[in-house]
């Protein structure tokens, strides 16, 4: 079973609240989902869709064609029409669209008539529409009901009882009435964890001991502040909404510097305002992480759809040379384990972390049995108390075997905590002399990296062993690259290489990717902006080029039919 619903709509017309609750209700019946969204920028009107796939088996990437489509647009039939399977089924309200279909593939369900005979409103058309897809599917309402329970828990008795009605008579009127419904879906399973990339990364960082939250909300890193927020009480976080990006990031180095772990989150536009603030943190050694949600730009651009087009950015902005670490998970998962790590290693290596992943990662959701906890590290690297009571001396910048200097907390006890944004000598005070400079600078960037690089972990590798061909992708890419891989596979010895550690690379004794490169016959990197950034970081670094490259650069990402197409073509 294999099965791919697509909302279309305006809006303000509960695409979402519809997508959500499907979805929801799909991976509690045991049922693996995949699911992304496309919308405009605005608060009502336009046309957008929230896409989902369910199937018996794990999948991690959308297809292009699709089983059901609900139109809730004329729009929707306009797009997206042409994307139907064979034994595909539209179904739309003719009153609602103002025009009705002859065509075999479309079925007129009367949302707004049946909530209106049930409620005497239009307003329950959306539990109509839920029912109705349970109905073509086959499934009963057991799940939904609860859903509906959950949702309006805080309504009056009427209000959920009505709610289920409605479902009911979507359902009912399907069963009835969707002749050409031929959809099997297997028998309830487990129920498997829905988890989208932004609530990933908050659970991470709620996972990894953050105490503070600061951030300017911008589209798409807004859902990682929301999810925090949602936890904040219960693991006692504060969070604040920054009047503006350089506020948020200097708010986070103050409560970093202060003694708790400490993150903020932002899009393209917000980060080149936290660039001097980078800057800060690489001078004082000030633990901090960001997460960067990429956007289309340049400026606005588009400014909720997805690109990676800022990989360059992220590692070659704010003025002067310090070490930083670039994460750029594919999935949930990755993104749950690699926000741990960064706070690992920021607070390790006294270095920024930036965690870079786009509206794609952001807004997508998986299913998963579970994450596994035991592999959650939490080590306090912090200098407290009696332990730095009973130090005879404190310098927080003095130079080590290793570049990490003791990280003590200010107040904590009778030594002097201080750092400057000069440059400055091991106890902080700044200075001008060429001898502390370059002393400093080899303590913050050259003892530090060969470390840092040991902890970077190998690209993940799949497929064939010895492969003819190797496609290579980085971050949001990893499930897309992989299903592809898998239905290529059938013809063409072929093998995937997907980096999360973006910077710096990991080296090669642990994985030799660059032998795996240059072994195989056809390389192509495939990546979702114009310039092919990760292709030239890989030149840069390594001196290996990529035999060919395919890029999207459209605001939407590869979709598997649409992908494998490409690399069909490339191969020819």
């Amino acid at each position: 079973m294999d099965y791919t619903i697509k909302i279309g709509g305006e809006a303000g017309q509960g695409i979402q609240t519809i997508g959500d609750t499907l979805a929801k209700l799909f991976s509690r019946t045991g049922f693996h989902i995949f699911s992304h969204q496309d919308y405009e920028s605005r608060i009502r009107g336009g046309h957008n869709f929230y896409q989902i796939r369910l199937s018996d088996k794990p999948v991690t990437a959308s297809r292009g064609k699709i089983d059901i489509l609900i139109a809730m647009d004329k729009e929707s039939i306009t797009y997206h029409e042409n994307e139907l399977n064979d034994n595909g089924q539209i179904i739309y309200d003719s009153s609602l669209l103002k025009q009705k279909y002859d065509k075999p593939q479309f079925l007129d369900i009367p949302f707004i008539n049946l909530s209106i005979e049930i409620s005497g409103t239009k307003i329950m058309a959306n539990s109509v529409i839920m029912g109705a897809v349970l109905g073509m599917l086959g499934m009963k309402l057991d799940l939904l009901n609860i859903s509906i329970e959950d949702t309006f828990k805080k309504k009056e008795a009427e209000v959920i009882n009505t709610n289920k009605q409605a479902a009911a008579k979507g359902h009912d009127y399907a069963i009835k009435h969707c002749n050409k419904c031929s959809f099997f879906v297997p028998p309830p399973n487990k129920q498997l964890m829905l988890i989208s990339g932004n609530e990933a990364i908050g659970l991470g960082a709620v996972a990894s001991g953050l105490k503070f939250y600061s951030a300017y909300p911008m589209t798409p890193s807004t859902g990682i502040m929301n999810y925090v927020a949602s936890k904040a009480k219960e693991y006692g976080i504060l969070i604040e909404q920054a009047e503006d990006e350089i506020a948020a990031i200097n708010m986070a180095l103050g409560a970093s510097f202060a003694g708790v772990r400490a993150m903020t989150g932002t899009s393209g536009g917000g980060f080149a305002l936290m660039t001097e603030g980078l800057s800060l943190a690489g001078m004082t050694e000030t633990p901090v992480v960001i997460a960067l949600a990429q956007r289309p730009g340049p400026a606005t651009g588009l400014p909720t759809r997805t690109e990676q087009g800022d990989l360059q950015f992220a590692l070659y902005t704010a003025h002067g040379e310090f070490p930083r670490v670039i994460f750029a998970p594919g999935s949930p998962e990755q993104a749950f384990y690699l926000t741990n790590k960064a706070f690992e290693m920021t607070e390790r290596f006294q270095i920024p972390v930036i965690i870079l992943t786009d509206q794609y990662l952001a807004d997508s959701q998986w299913t998963y049995e579970g994450f596994d906890l035991s592999k959650l590290r939490y080590t306090d690297y912090r200098v407290r108390d009696d332990v730095l009571q009973a130090l005879t001396t404190y310098k927080r910048h003095s130079i080590t075997e290793t570049g990490i200097s003791p990280l003590g907390i200010p107040g904590e006890s009778k030594h002097l905590v201080v750092t400057d944004s000069d440059e400055h000598d091991e106890e902080g005070h700044l200075i001008e002399d060429s001898k502390t400079r370059i002393d400093m600078v080899n303590k913050r960037l050259f003892k530090k990296l060969p470390l840092i690089r040991d902890e970077i972990s190998p690209p993940y590798f799949y497929g064939e062993t010895q492969p003819d061909i190797v496609l290579t992708g980085w971050g949001s890419t990893y499930g897309v690259i992989k299903e592809a891989t898998d239905i290529l596979s059938n013809d063409f010895r072929i093998a995937m290489l997907h980096f999360t550690g973006i910077y710096p690379f990991a080296d090669v004794s642990k994985l030799n990717y660059l032998k795996i490169l240059k072994s195989c016959k056809l390389s192509i990197c495939i990546e979702n902006n114009a310039t092919g950034q990760f292709a030239r970081l890989m030149r840069a670094e390594t001196g290996y080029q990529f035999s060919k490259s395919i890029n999207k650069f459209d605001g939407r990402p590869f979709s598997i039919d649409e992908l494998v197409e490409q690399i069909k073509k490339v191969i020819e």
